[in-house]
């Protein structure tokens, strides 16, 4: 599956790109007068292959798992939390259950490797949460112990995320977001970029959820620990994956591919969700066109990663909390941007003189 996934994968469509800024060029507004709208409009022309693309489904998918480096003092929650945050999302009350309603997205989250036994949650919530059991095992291994994860449990994770896109896909997509719930996963999360970037920890480790400056200093050194005893090959996501990451990273890069092999434009959300977009970026040199940065994190080591995928924040609200909370206000613009290329009239349409 994850072969087929990355075989799919094809360039952004340039003669629907030519066609969406003509187009654009037209519209009864002076030109170029709605900013970066017209670029994002005329970006998803070329990743979905029309030139007047219209976003009217959009979800957001939510990886959740735990991870052995919990133990190593790196969060401020108890590993519990995971657990206690995914029973919050199914009774409708956490953040990004506000938010996706908010854009008009619909929600899915995913059991990749939470603690515990499987929830007991029913898989389409009154709430209008869509849940999904894809549990690999009870959270990763601790990195600074040996690997995450085997190399199987790593690939499996990622074609999990290939069938959660895809079981959203048949409900009806036309944009899908990214986000994640796992205490401690900031700290695999550095240890991915870190790796991938070829950067030292600590211009990537940051203080998740509010760490001391103790802690971060400990964090710094698990994640040096980490790398070291691991030695994950930067040029094979898969490693890296299964070395320093974890099973809802995975996922996350899972639903990219999956998105992209499909030219279904994805919004990634924060720090954690940008690490699974840099192990999807491994595998093809075109993920990166498929993808838009919802928000940029204010956590130190996001605008790198940010910048090695060659991507933009649509915006900067000063948001760490992840679970797809940044995903969903770029949705809500990229469902903007998709509107004022199908519904505004042109000039000859408005019967409105144009520019002299």
């Amino acid at each position: 599956m994850l072969q087929k996934m990355i075989d799919k994968i094809k360039p952004l469509d340039t003669s629907a790109i030519a066609a969406a800024r003509h187009h654009h060029d037209q519209l009864a507004i002076p030109p170029g007068s709605l900013g970066k709208l017209h670029a994002l409009a005329i970006r998803l022309a070329g990743i979905t292959g029309n030139p007047r693309p219209e976003i009217n489904h959009t979800a957001i998918i939510t990886m959740a798992g735990d991870h052995g480096v919990a133990t190593q003092g790196v969060s401020r929650f108890p590993q519990a939390v995971t657990r206690e945050m995914v029973s919050n999302f199914a009774r409708g009350g956490a953040a990004i259950n506000v938010l996706a309603r908010h854009a008009g997205a619909r929600l899915t989250v995913v059991d990749m490797g939470v603690a515990g036994p499987t929830f007991p949650i029913a898989p389409e919530s009154e709430n209008g949460l869509r849940f999904l059991s894809k549990k690999i095992a009870s959270g990763s291994q601790d990195i600074c112990s040996g690997p995450a994860m085997t190399r199987e449990q790593a690939i499996l994770s990622i074609e999990y995320g290939i069938q959660a896109f895809l079981e959203e896909k048949a409900k009806g997509l036309d944009a899908v977001g990214t986000g994640d719930m796992g205490i401690a996963n900031t700290t695999p999360s550095a240890a991915i970029a870190a790796a991938m970037l070829k950067i030292t920890p600590e211009r990537v480790v940051n203080r998740g959820t509010g760490i001391t400056d103790e802690a971060l200093h400990q964090k710094i050194e698990v994640v040096k620990k980490a790398l070291q005893m691991n030695h994950p090959d930067p040029d094979d996501p898969i490693d890296v994956l299964a070395k320093v990451g974890g099973f809802e990273i995975g996922g996350i890069a899972g639903v990219i591919l999956g998105a992209c092999a499909h030219r279904i434009p994805v919004v990634i959300d924060g720090f954690i969700s940008t690490a699974g977009a840099l192990l999807a970026s491994g595998f093809h040199a075109e993920v990166k066109n498929y993808l838009f940065a919802g928000h940029q994190s204010a956590v130190e080591g996001h605008a790198l990663m940010l910048e090695a995928l060659n991507l933009h924040p649509l915006v900067d609200l000063g948001m760490r909390l992840g679970e797809g909370t940044g995903a969903s206000f770029g949705l809500f613009i990229l469902t903007a941007a998709s509107r004022i290329t199908t519904e505004m009239l042109t000039f000859d349409e408005a019967s409105v003189s144009g520019p002299m």
